[in-house]
């Protein structure tokens, strides 16, 4: 599971130079989490990692660029994306 966030990390690192890889990670597993508890709140049966990988994967593409104006417009967030990159180059 953590090589699976950590290359759609990097994809999301690549659609958004805005953000550290750090941040591109945390992206990842906030979206991770929110697909699949909103999924299971509305009563579907769990798909499996492999359907949250595609999910996760198509919002990266359609919205990589955009994601750290949420932080604005969300500020309960911010905490959790407001890292300093801690000098790891990925």
């Amino acid at each position: 599971m953590q090589e699976t966030h950590e290359r759609l990390a990097s994809l999301l690192k690549e659609k958004n130079n805005g953000i550290t890889y750090e941040q591109a990670l945390t992206w990842v597993e906030l979206l991770w989490g929110d697909f699949e508890s909103t999924y299971a709140k509305a009563g579907h049966e769990y798909m499996g990692s492999e359907m949250t990988e595609k999910v996760v994967r198509q919002w990266i593409e359609n919205y990589g660029g955009q994601l750290h104006e949420f932080v604005a417009r969300n500020p309960k967030y911010k905490h959790l994306l407001d890292q300093q990159d801690s000098g790891n180059t990925h």
